[in-house]
Parts: C-alpha cells; structure tokens; sequence
C-alpha cells in the first residue's frame, strides 16, 4: 500500500499576511471580493483567528491565471466553500 494511501492530502491553512502575498492584493481587497463573492471566506481557526485552506487560494489564483469571469469565479467559490463540509 502506497503512502498516499494511508495519509490524508495536507492542505495547510494560510493566513491573511500569506494570502496577501501569495494573490497580491491587500486585505481591504481581499474582504471586498468576499463580499462580492468572488474570493472564499475564511475559516475562523481559534482565538479570534482566522485561515484559508491553500488548495482554494491557489484555484482562485488559478482561474484568475485562466482568464476566468466574474461569474465563473463566483461559481468556483460557491463550489468550493460547499466542499469544505464535505472534507470533514
């Protein structure tokens, strides 16, 4: 049996000085395209602190890289805060 196998895919969770460094925007930016649902909103981790999983920034970057419209990236965020329930 592989590694793979037997360990779960880690997907860390980032902060918002690494979210901002790794997409380029500013944390007004960041909240401002949470609310236009064109960005994942974050995961509270404890103690008034709060993450985003790697995996949905880098498909954020990802489809921005593609070209993606608005609306397809409002699509993918909706996709992928609902798989969020179902990696648990």
């Amino acid at each position: 049996m592989s590694q793979s196998a037997i360990l779960p895919a880690i997907n860390p969770l980032l902060r918002r000085p690494m979210v901002e460094q790794s997409i380029g925007w500013s944390r007004a930016t960041i909240y401002r395209r949470i609310k236009k649902g064109l960005f994942p909103s974050p995961i509270e981790i404890g103690g008034e602190r709060v993450a985003w999983p790697a995996n949905e920034v880098q498909a954020i970057i990802n489809a921005r890289i593609a070209g993606k419209s608005d609306d397809e990236i409002k699509a993918l965020v909706t996709e992928l805060e609902a798989a969020r329930g179902k990696a648990a």
